[in-house]
């Protein structure tokens, strides 16, 4: 049987989220192609012959993306069960269902698409799951990416010297233990994790390098959910793979929670960390639930410097409490903590998204302030208060759609971001000191995965 896995975005990263699952349904028996839409085309032959085609929703994205497909896929393989799989299938499920999907899996899904195939291939085309959501710990297996294309074409690392960095990208952990309200992980995994075995990981790691990679990326919610687990994945990898860099993600929070192991993390070619700073006002902090501080911001960023490791700090510019003060504020940070060249222009641009079952719904105001879900979007559309602050999001995040295609430097669009944020304030815009901090290493895809996306991404299909 031929089984279409199909990743609409995932960051320039290429994608566990097809690896794993194509590795189970491989063991299986089965015939798996992989598309991954960043990089090919969704060509009609390929559709054609699919007896099951599954949709990999790892972020906002990507489910924007595989909606504006669906009726392509359906037309193509009409005959053929269409699943959609990972954190935005669950909570999307009626919309998912409504546009013709017919199986959707979330959570540790991989044990349901086998069975979802078996069942396909021994003629049961009615079979379903017996919860959308499977939290269950599993046995993973060692990811199989020869379906998927080569590493070079993927996003490279870009370091301050001007050279680039083949890179591979790993998974350790699914999910995570934190609750922060915004997140779209927490209505799926309700604060639970789950771990990749070190030997899998390992594994995973070893056939990338042996593919090219130079540099590992950690996919990871958060690295540091299990820091006794990531340190034994560091201290196998370096025993096996030695010289090897590597940069995760780590909250503001467990930067400060687990300071000590930040030197080994060093030790171990730690490049960078990225870490969901969203904002510097506390009060917008303590709404979405974050755990952290603005001085507990500060103090991340000091003691990453203290380790020698590059921090790189994401942000929920716009959400409906942001005032222009406070956008100002957030500019102001950057500049003092010289992060400037830390920070793609899509970071300062980005507006709260509002997911179906998101914890932000729990806060009565807020509730008050939301339209009902809209499918189109993909979330609960609202309207700041002050229509200046809606007006300079677009102008943002007009900027920054033009730093993409006409490849500004950090320091320019944060200057046009600057200019734009006082002329907003009705404020004169003082001068920027000629240091905002020296670039650091990162990835040549500047996305994010609350973005949302851009008309050549929607292209893709």
């Amino acid at each position: 049987m031929q089984v279409v896995l199909i990743n609409p975005y995932e960051l320039g990263r290429q994608p566990f989220g097809l690896a794993e699952p194509a590795a189970w349904l491989a063991r299986d028996g089965h015939q798996v192609v992989c598309v991954d839409l960043a990089l090919e085309r969704l060509e009609r032959s390929v559709l054609e012959r699919a007896d099951l085609v599954g949709l990999h929703l790892a972020m906002h994205t990507a489910t924007r993306i595989a909606v504006e497909a669906m009726p392509r896929i359906r037309a193509a393989a009409p005959h053929a069960r269409v699943f959609a799989y990972g954190l935005y299938a669950p909570v999307n499920a009626a919309m998912l269902r409504d546009i013709g999907i017919d199986v959707v899996l979330g959570g540790e899904a991989e044990p349901d698409i086998a069975e979802l195939a078996r069942r396909l291939a021994a003629g049961d085309r009615d079979w379903q799951p017996a919860a959308a959501v499977n939290l269950s710990r599993i046995p993973f297996v060692v990811p199989d990416r020869t379906g998927l294309p080569a590493l070079t074409r993927y996003a490279r690392l870009l370091m301050p010297d001007g050279s680039e960095r083949v890179v591979g990208f790993l998974e350790a952990t699914r999910g995570c233990k934190h609750l922060c309200r915004h997140c779209p992980v927490v209505p799926v995994y309700q604060g639970r994790f789950r771990t990749v075995p070190v030997e899998v990981v390992v594994a995973d790691a070893r056939a990338q390098v042996a593919a090219g990679a130079e540099h590992l990326s950690f996919g990871d919610p958060d690295f540091l959910n299990g820091p006794t687990h990531a340190l034994r994945v560091l201290r196998a990898i370096g025993r096996e793979l030695p010289g090897l860099t590597f940069d995760a993600t780590v909250k503001v929070e467990h930067l400060l929670r687990h300071r000590e192991h930040l030197a080994e993390l060093a030790a171990h070619g730690c490049l960078f960390l990225t870490t969901a700073v969203e904002s510097v006002d506390d009060a917008v902090l303590e709404r979405l639930d974050k755990g952290h501080t603005r001085a507990d911001f500060v103090t991340a960023v000091a003691l990453a410097r203290e380790a020698g490791i590059a921090l790189a700090p994401t942000f929920v510019a716009f959400t409906p409490w942001t005032t222009l003060g406070g956008y100002l504020a957030l500019l102001e940070h950057l500049v003092h903590l010289a992060l400037v060249e830390a920070v793609p222009p899509v970071q300062l641009a980005i507006r709260l998204l509002v997911p179906a079952g998101s914890r932000l719904l729990e806060l009565d105001d807020f509730a008050a302030m939301v339209e009902p879900f809209d499918p189109a979007l993909l979330g609960h559309p609202w309207s700041h208060p002050d229509p200046r602050v809606d007006a300079l999001a677009r102008e943002v995040q007009a900027i920054a759609e033009r730093a993409e295609t006409e490849g500004l430097g950090r320091r320019e669009a944060f200057t046009a971001v600057w200019q734009a944020a006082h002329r907003a304030a009705g404020r004169d815009a003082p001068a920027l000191p000629p240091a905002l901090g020296a670039p650091i290493p990162h990835h040549s895809e500047p996305w994010y995965c609350c973005a949302e996306p851009t008309s050549q991404q929607l292209a893709s299909f």
